[in-house]
């Protein structure tokens, strides 16, 4: 997964000549992230651990400085347009606009679970144009105290085998288990970044003993197409 910091997609509110244009490459944008129109409302505790500690999403009502050109030439990545497609340019703009946030919506690709943040912005002359915009009590989550995230072996994309969990993140995050069943197991239900539910047998067993994620975490597997490399991670 790619670095959350090169993943933040932004719309903002325009107005004047840009706006048209501009309006319309965010437009493509959105639609090829999510073509259905639908979405769920992620956990924002989840996605921030899936961020990392180090991005910050400013507040709803607050001050952030927008750069058109930069988005522009963002768009033009992220939609894979070809090196000789010009990248248009916004002549009558400022190369940076103070903007007040309106709105911030947390995303995940449906094919790849990369996250990526939406925000809605419209340009102020100066900090006397802000007004107060009321979040009704809403804030972003923080990153979470308690996850565990493991970068998955071999073994553990194996259609034949399972996921080792180590013991301190089993122990710290999972349900306990009864050490009086032999073997120790139990069920796990988890949701994912889009509220879809895995179930996943945990069990306690081998030579050393190890927990195990066995029944479920295949099809689980199969259906984010992970491979050794890929990250998996956890929150309670």
């Amino acid at each position: 997964m790619a670095s959350v910091e090169d993943n933040i997609k932004t719309s903002v509110l325009l107005t004047g000549p840009a706006q048209t244009t501009l309006f319309e490459e965010m437009k493509l944008l959105k639609e090829m992230q999510d073509p259905s129109g639908d979405r769920k409302a992620i956990n924002s505790e989840l996605w921030h651990a899936c961020a990392g500690p180090l991005v910050f999403l400013p507040q709803v009502g607050s001050l952030v400085y927008y750069f058109p050109q930069g988005h522009s030439e963002q768009v033009a990545v992220s939609t894979k347009r070809t090196a000789t497609s010009q990248i248009p340019n916004y002549p009558n703009l400022q190369s940076q606009l103070m903007c007040q946030v309106h709105n911030v919506t947390l995303h995940a690709d449906k094919d790849t679970d990369e996250i990526y943040a939406q925000m809605s912005l419209q340009p102020v002359n100066s900090e006397r144009d802000v007004f107060p915009i009321p979040d009704f009590g809403l804030r972003l989550s923080k990153h979470p105290s308690e996850f565990f995230c493991k970068t998955l072996t071999a073994s553990d994309t194996s259609t034949h085998g399972g996921f080792s969990v180590p013991r301190r993140a089993a122990e710290k995050l999972f349900p306990p288990l009864d050490y009086t069943m032999q073997p120790p197991t139990q069920e796990l239900v988890v949701r994912d970044l889009h509220d879809n539910t895995w179930t996943f047998r945990h069990i306690y067993r081998g030579q050393p003993k190890r927990h195990l994620l066995t029944t479920g975490w295949s099809m689980f597997v199969g259906s984010k197409r992970l491979r050794a490399g890929d990250s998996v991670l956890f929150i309670r």
